[in-house]
């Protein structure tokens, strides 16, 4: 937390709330005046030991105010005293379960105050609901709501009502924060915790809040964008546990942003997330192969030879080179090929000039109505990578060279304009592999051949 908003929450604490006041227009009881004159600006230790010895009587008097008062100080002070109690104390939590205040709708005010108009009681309800969430007791079945571990009557907010409120607020705070600096940290250090549970995920899935954490990772430097990045990692961890997350990964853009976030990041920790995400990934579907056209068999082998403390890390990294290992020795060259054009992660990989590569896998470019190659030509129109640009125009003149109607194909795809208008790319690479794809286009691969020698 920043100066400026410690120095606020420090003045928040400091108010004189006029409880007497509360009282004698009956919004609290004379027992909750007592009660909260004896927590009042105490120190930490005393506060303490009033939790031990009557922690759920605060706890029904904290909700009960912000249930009943609607001044913006007094909902402000409580919240932060209960986040104060949560900070000091995280086990503090289980007391909003204790089973003596199953009478008592301990989600409700918070849940409610999630859409003030007032950062800060915004950040401390969105803090408390996911520390009392994260921690309410389970029965046979898995997770109780709030209020069922009593027999009442009342209409109760359930967990399923807190956890889609939540998701909701959360993905807001993503698209469009509340705060400047402030806002994101916030939602995805709450989902940092939140997305443990199946419901959350799928949810937040439902709700198209991966793609809002992609754009997150990144390489970081400062202490504060260190944690978010480690905090936005720690979710996308949790994410790949669950299918249809998982699915979204597969198209986007996450995995090279992990690995550029591996290759670059000092903190172990952060090391250590990505790894276990990648550990998680690597048998599912096409990422085991598009983590092999990214190379990511050099970067765990570079990260090997330095010096970890962390056993699950060491493990990981184990399990990652000896499973991309295999999938090298499984993937044709082709179909290593294959990935790196869907990708558009084009380089100057060695069957790119492979004369062998391209006499025993032409006939494999037909497949699907030669959808590679007109991957290669969308890649002309859409990419800005001048390397990706040369290594695509190199590989339609080697169609043209090896398809015996490679020409007519082409040209039939409509890739001669295309290739053309990168004749006066600024890039000097692309200039010279787009002059020799139309040189042979037009003239047969024998005259091109002997025009570049």
């Amino acid at each position: 937390m920043d100066v400026a908003e410690l120095t606020s929450e420090q003045k928040v604490l400091r108010r004189d709330i006029p409880w007497e006041t509360y009282m004698a227009t009956k919004l609290i009881s004379s027992t909750s005046l007592q009660l909260l004159r004896r927590y009042d600006h105490r120190s930490q230790s005393q506060r303490e030991q009033l939790l031990d010895d009557d922690g759920p009587a605060y706890i029904r008097v904290f909700v009960h105010v912000l249930h009943d008062i609607l001044k913006e100080e007094t909902v402000e002070y409580v919240l932060a005293l209960v986040d104060e109690m949560l900070a000091a104390n995280p086990k503090r939590a289980r007391l909003f379960h204790d089973k003596s205040l199953a009478d008592v709708d301990t989600y409700e005010p918070f849940l409610r105050l999630l859409w003030k108009a007032n950062w800060f009681i915004q950040e401390k309800s969105c803090k408390i609901l996911a520390s009392i969430v994260s921690v309410r007791p389970k029965n046979q079945n898995g997770f109780v709501t709030n209020g069922e571990a009593s027999n009442s009557k009342k209409p109760i907010t359930t967990i399923d009502d807190v956890l889609t409120a939540l998701v909701k607020w959360l993905c807001e705070q993503l698209r469009k924060p509340s705060h400047p600096s402030r806002g994101v940290p916030t939602a995805v250090n709450c989902l940092s915790t939140l997305l443990k549970e199946p419901m959350v995920r799928s949810s937040f899935v439902k709700a198209d809040g991966v793609k809002l954490l992609v754009p997150l990772i990144s390489p970081a430097s400062t202490q504060q964008s260190i944690q978010l990045l480690y905090e936005t990692c720690l979710c996308i961890w949790l994410l790949s546990y669950y299918e249809p997350a998982i699915e979204y990964l597969a198209t986007s853009r996450s995995l090279p942003r992990l690995i550029d976030v591996i290759k670059s990041s000092t903190k172990e920790k952060v090391v250590r997330v990505v790894a276990l995400t990648f550990k998680n990934l690597l048998s599912r579907g096409t990422l085991g192969a598009q983590m092999v056209d990214l190379q990511l068999l050099q970067v765990v082998q570079n990260l090997k030879a330095q010096a970890w403390s962390d056993e699950d890390l060491l493990e990981a990294l184990n399990y990652l080179e000896e499973g991309l290992r295999d999938n090298i020795k499984k993937l044709s060259s082709f179909d290593m090929y294959k990935q790196e054009v869907l990708l558009g992660n084009l380089d100057w990989s060695p069957m790119h000039k492979d004369p062998i590569f391209w006499r025993e896998n032409i006939t494999n470019f037909e497949e699907n109505d030669f959808q590679i190659l007109r991957v290669l030509i969308t890649i002309l129109d859409t990419s800005g990578d001048p390397r990706a640009l040369a290594v695509a125009c190199f590989d339609l003149s080697q169609f043209i060279n090896y398809h015996s109607a490679g020409r007519v194909i082409v040209t039939n795809l409509k890739a001669k304009e295309r290739v053309m208008k990168l004749m006066n790319h600024e890039n000097a690479e692309v200039t010279k592999n787009a002059l020799l794809c139309i040189q042979r286009l037009f003239l047969g691969a024998k005259f091109a051949s002997f025009l570049q020698a």
